[in-house]
């Protein structure tokens, strides 16, 4: 059985372009129960979707969905056919008759697993698509094409919240120092700035990160009522905050500071800042350098100039993760990361992605990390947030 199909979503329009360009037949998107968030992403449903469904966007052909009779009214406004199975058997013909004559799809799938934000589809999904004689590859780059670049409007909105958050961090370096002599906490500080979200409509389902001296050691350490430190003169505090506006369809922007509680910042930790924003500097040099020259990059080569830096300075083994994330409707979203330490990530980083860059560096009695966020648009990368060139100093 099949329903009158409506206008062809966006998504599925730039799907076929890329499909076009990499010479690729076919994307496959399977989603069980929410499994795959690029499903939602690609194909609206009006409610909750109960059984196995599958989406299959050919070259050039038009698009089918394969869904269960109890699901099927979900789909009625999607714009694309609509195919019906009622059992398990039926699914399976169906499935087969829809890849008939095709080859090779592209699946939300990673060989072994190596890019777990691109690795949505269970082991025996892939295997029944194979046992159809169709080849599975990765939709690793089509994925973050169709749906993780930003639209202007997201742009636009992400280098407002990044400004923001810019002077909220400032502001709560202010507040640390105006309550010195009241033993103000990690904590309260964290609490200052969640209450300077509400006043400005943003939100984040977690976070900030406020930490000093050791603590700033632990990369996603986040106080407690219970387990905060008191800042003091002599301190080094670490400030890592991230949020989005309350609307829908905004992104993220995420950014990390850090600062010194005191008339001059410590010799020590100076060497470890110069050499941290370094680093960054020099990966987002390396990528507006690779632009010019008409190069593309792909997220583990930019991991590798960043951890370079700080290797040759003698502090490699205390950069202990990956270079940068995705931003997007996550703070870690779906496109690439730059990363080529906690995985080899061979995306490519395309025009409309966002995504941070943040080398840090962490010794046992204090860490630095500085983080900006980025946007490689059609002319080029370029920083969306501010850029801290300098340890911000905190007077009582």
């Amino acid at each position: 059985m099949a329903t009158t199909p409506q206008p062809v979503p966006s998504s599925i329009a730039s799907a076929q372009a890329f499909l076009a360009q990499e010479e690729i037949p076919g994307w496959l998107i399977h989603d069980y129960r929410s499994s795959n968030p690029i499903f939602r992403q690609v194909i609206t449903a009006s409610g909750h979707v109960t059984r196995p469904v599958f989406l299959f966007v050919p070259l050039s052909a038009p698009s089918t969905l394969l869904t269960h009779h109890v699901d099927a009214g979900k789909f009625s406004q999607s714009g694309v056919e609509i195919r019906v199975y009622r059992n398990r058997d039926e699914m399976v013909e169906q499935l087969a008759a829809m890849l008939a004559g095709v080859k090779t799809v592209a699946m939300e799938y990673s060989p072994q697993g190596a890019l777990p934000r691109v690795s949505r589809v269970d082991a025996g999904t892939v295997e029944l698509v194979r046992s159809l004689g169709v080849e599975v590859i990765t939709s690793a780059d089509l994925m973050q094409f169709v749906t993780q670049r930003w639209t202007p409007e997201q742009l636009e909105d992400h280098r407002h919240s990044a400004d923001t958050l810019g002077r909220i961090v400032n502001e709560a370096f202010r507040f640390i120092g105006e309550h010195l002599k009241e033993q103000v906490t990690e904590f309260q500080v964290a609490e200052f700035i969640r209450s300077r979200f509400d006043d400005e409509s943003l939100s984040s389902p977690d976070g900030p990160i406020v930490a000093t001296n050791a603590h700033a050691s632990d990369p996603h350490y986040e106080p407690g009522s219970e387990n905060s430190s008191v800042i003091r003169q002599g301190d080094w505090v670490l400030i890592d905050l991230w949020a989005k506006p309350d609307a829908e369809g905004s992104v993220y922007a995420d950014i990390t500071w850090v600062a010194y509680v005191g008339e001059s910042v410590p010799k020590r930790q100076q060497e470890i800042f110069d050499i941290v924003i370094g680093a960054r500097d020099a990966a987002l040099e390396y990528l507006a350098d690779s632009f010019r020259k008409g190069d593309s990059v792909q997220g583990w080569q930019a991991d590798g100039v960043a951890r370079k830096y700080i290797e040759d300075r003698g502090y490699g083994e205390f950069f202990t993760h990956r270079l940068g994330h995705s931003i997007g409707y996550e703070v870690h979203s779906e496109a690439v990361n730059l990363d080529g330490f906690e995985t080899q990530d061979t995306r490519r980083i395309i025009p409309g992605i966002g995504f941070s860059i943040e080398p840090g560096i962490y010794l046992p009695e204090f860490g630095v990390r500085s983080e900006i966020d980025a946007y490689m648009s059609e002319t080029g990368p370029y920083a969306t947030s501010p850029v801290q060139r300098e340890v911000v100093l905190i007077r009582g």
